[in-house]
């Protein structure tokens, strides 16, 4: 199962915002990767840099790799209505990020495994591929047997209030949670700006 296994505070560094909440080594360091240092002059940043910089910081951001982003944003061409929001909808509706919004994992990372591993059902069925497609009305779940352990049920309950995210919907006593509709835009709290990405695909 393909995913970015490198350095992620690098990455951050690179696009000039933690992609992963608060990382404490990037608080160190806020300015870009290099030998140099914050010394180093920076040359100005063309268009294309700066719209090639958006697309790594949504691609990182989410896990997704280069094809599945490539795929993901032919989807949102396709569909009626903004690229770009139809891009973050479908970005919103995997179902690794869905765990991540439901506070069953404190990191989109650690969802992904939990769903790889087979914790997590939809709609009553087994799912183990993280970029599953929910739609509206899908009923996500921790598996059964997987609700006693410790770092599920302890992640559970020091989730914060999935409120925040009205398109969500979750019940702590059940461990599952609603997928009520695709998120507006100004509902979705990345700090992306998703016209960028739609005219670097548009070249």
């Amino acid at each position: 199962m393909a995913r970015y296994t490198g350095p992620v505070t690098k990455k951050s560094r690179a696009v000039g915002q933690s992609l992963t909440g608060y990382d404490k080594s990037f608080e160190k360091k806020k300015y870009p990767p290099g030998q140099h240092g914050p010394s180093r002059k920076r040359k100005q940043k063309s268009d294309y840099a700066i719209q090639l910089m958006e697309k790594q910081k949504a691609k990182f951001t989410y896990g997704v790799l280069e094809r599945q982003f490539r795929n993901i944003f032919h989807d949102a061409h396709k569909k009626e209505g903004v690229t770009g929001e139809n891009l973050l909808q479908y970005l919103e509706a995997r179902l690794d990020n869905a765990v991540f919004r439901f506070g069953v994992s404190s990191t989109r990372k650690g969802a992904r495994q939990i769903v790889s591993h087979r914790h997590i059902t939809v709609n009553g069925k087994l799912v183990n591929i993280p970029s599953y497609r929910l739609k509206p009305g899908d009923i996500v779940a921790v598996k059964g047997k997987s609700q006693g352990f410790e770092h599920i049920s302890h992640q559970v309950a020091q989730k914060t209030d999935v409120r925040k995210f009205p398109w969500l919907e979750w019940n702590s006593d059940k461990m599952e949670g609603k997928f009520l509709q695709y998120p507006d835009r100004d509902q979705v709290p990345e700090v992306i700006n998703e016209q960028l990405i739609v005219e670097l695909y548009s070249k």
